[in-house]
């Protein structure tokens, strides 16, 4: 068996990286990419390589002669990688290379797992390739394979228009076994030819597809299970590399990230957000309408007020639908500068960012008090000063009758009362909205992200809710033109016809809240799950807290779930998870992983350290 590697490529994609250095020797997890690919092959076996190379070819060949000393490597150039692409590089190879073996084709913007060339080495079949299943994320060429597992159709991205159909379809790696048969024979002949004769800017993959078509090779799918691969056509594609293949940093990379996390395989149990909403029929609607709204601008602010409108049933002259809650923020700093302010600990950093000097009551989860202590805040409320609800309480999921808010507001005409309400829905209570727009008060705004409750934090909505007219004034005139994008003001629209689904999908989070306390709580390494009123659970864990952080480090880097270290925002010394609520599944996957061995065993070794 012998490898031919190509990479003769200038990779344009991978821009700037790629303009001083060779593609292949970018590292991911402390290894450059040929250097994984030559690993994977001695791993299996395969000491015979033929390298295709181009652009900075010295570089590379000086680069694999030095660190393989052990593999036999043949050096085939493609002076003219700059106006050919891989079926020229594929057909040179064939030519200068004796096909009196059996051969692993495999391009060189990927990484791969040893077991991926196990899996494909040890297919009974001449000819076989390399698939996974399709996900968001992956880009070109696609195939179609037969209920016995042959390839019938190879389809690149050039012929993949908006209505094709990904269900069905399998990527490939761009590694195949051909048997030395086949490339002799067949392949580089047909490559050849079309490479000198027709056109040398292609891809191989056109050449395969046509002698599949032609019912002249049999090519057999290989799927992976499971076994790690990445393909890395551009710069944003490494940090998804590293987080596959760098287990040990995988935390950091998502800490550091704040989101962004849809190339990631990770189970996310610290972002919070309805996981039984949107529903699909909603999903298959926006599918649908996107190539509409991708062209489409958004509407007018007022237009946006109004539609919300519709579904709050609320006046919308006194609403303001915002790009996320967090575009909130800059605003309130600025319209109460200079006042007192009064705000739950712990609680959203971004009131403490907004108001840094603000005094802070308590919502602790100790043992003497759980919850928050209106008395206290009562004589903690400053004069003529802002008080902020947040109910229920983000990280401890505390919360406070929305009539005893409002009749606090009430109580106190001096102060105005900022309720954000971003799980509200969770909880049981009504929205002040509800009440307001009943009996108005002008000192009270409320706040909500849409995100947490309507499943859909990737479209940024939110909305400022007040009969104050003077705030609602000062909040329009700094709004820009167009706030919202097209595609979130569509689902806006959805919502009108979905408001069953989205109540049931309430229910349905609270029915899954109430079983993953119940599973968490029999853990041993649990010491207590706090109530809640939002779609997540706060756990008082029986870890010290550097037993606590390493468990979430190991969690992801060994199980793929990601689960949020709050104890930093407590100063009793205990240590704490919060948990999103995910699906049934997920959730009890979660304390399986929990309940496993290692996890106690690594707890022991951290404690004797």
């Amino acid at each position: 068996m012998k490898a031919i590697i190509l990479a003769a490529g200038f990779a344009r994609r991978m821009r700037p990286l790629s303009v001083d250095r060779h593609k292949t020797l970018l590292e991911v997890g402390g290894r450059t990419i040929i250097d994984r690919i030559i690993d994977a092959l001695l791993a299996n076996g395969v000491k015979d390589v033929c390298l295709v190379t181009g652009y900075r070819a010295d570089e590379v060949e000086a680069h694999v002669v030095l660190q393989f000393p052990q593999v036999h490597f043949t050096f085939v150039r493609n002076d003219s990688f700059h106006t050919t692409n891989n079926v020229y590089s594929l057909a040179l190879a064939l030519e200068q290379v004796p096909c009196d073996d059996d051969v692993l084709l495999i391009e060189s913007d990927l990484i791969f797992d040893p077991a991926v060339l196990a899996r494909l080495l040890a297919s009974p079949h001449p000819n076989a390739a390399l698939l996974d299943r399709y996900r968001v994320g992956m880009d070109g060429t696609v195939v179609s394979i037969s209920g016995d597992g042959i390839i019938t159709q190879v389809i690149p991205s050039s012929l993949q228009d908006e209505h094709f159909d990904f269900s069905d379809k399998y990527k490939t790696l761009n590694i195949y076994k051909f048997s030395a048969q086949f490339c002799r024979e067949t392949f580089c002949k047909l490559l050849t030819y079309y490479a000198r004769v027709i056109d040398n800017n292609c891809y191989y993959e056109l050449i395969l597809g046509i002698l599949i078509y032609m019912g002249q090779v049999r090519v057999h799918a290989e799927l992976l299970d499971g076994e790690p691969w990445a393909e890395l056509d551009d710069p944003n594609d490494l940090r998804g590399a590293e987080f596959v293949f760098a287990p040990s940093r995988r935390h950091e990379l998502l800490e550091s990230s704040w989101g962004g996390y849809w190339n990631t395989p990770a189970v996310d149990f610290a972002f919070i957000r309805n996981v039984h909403f949107p529903t699909p029929a909603m999903l298959s609607e926006l599918r649908a309408s996107l190539p509409d709204l991708l062209r489409n601008y958004g509407s007018a602010q007022h237009l946006l007020d109004t539609k919300l409108a519709y579904f709050l049933l609320c006046e919308p002259s006194r609403l303001k639908v915002l790009n996320g809650a967090s575009q909130l923020f800059p605003w309130l700093k600025q319209w109460f500068a200079g006042v007192n302010v009064l705000v739950p600990a712990p609680t959203f950093g971004e009131y403490h960012r907004a108001f840094p000097y603000a005094r802070s009551y308590k919502d602790w989860p100790g043992p003497e008090k759980v919850g928050i202590d209106l008395g206290e805040i009562e004589e903690m409320a400053p004069s003529r000063g802002l008080v902020v609800f947040v109910n229920p309480n983000n990280p401890t999921g505390s919360t406070i009758p929305t009539k005893k808010i409002l009749f606090f507001a009430r109580c106190h005409p001096e102060l105005t009362i900022l309720v954000d309400e971003s799980f509200i829905e969770f909880s049981g209570e009504l929205s002040a909205v509800h009440y307001l727009e009943e009996a108005p008060l002008d000192n009270v705004i409320v706040l909500k992200s849409l995100s947490k409750s309507l499943g859909v934090p990737g479209v940024r909505l939110g909305f400022v809710y007040s009969s104050a007219r003077a705030f609602i004034a000062h909040v329009e005139s700094a709004m820009p033109v167009w706030n919202l994008n097209s595609i979130a003001e569509y689902f806006l629209e959805l919502l009108l016809k979905h408001r069953r689904e989205l109540e049931e999908s309430f229910s349905a989070t609270i029915r899954d809240r109430a079983t993953l306390a119940e599973e968490l709580v029999r853990l041993r390494i649990v010491a207590s799950v706090i109530p809640s009123g939002a779609n997540f659970l706060l756990v008082r864990s029986s870890l010290t807290r550097e037993s606590l952080q390493r468990v979430t480090i190991e969690l992801l880097a060994r199980e793929l779930i990601y689960l949020k270290d709050v104890s930093a925002k407590f100063d009793d010394g205990h240590s704490y998870w919060r948990i999103a609520v995910r699906s049934a599944a997920e959730n009890s996957r979660l304390c399986q992983v929990l309940a496993e061995p290692w996890v106690s065993s690594l707890c022991r070794e951290l404690d004797e350290i």
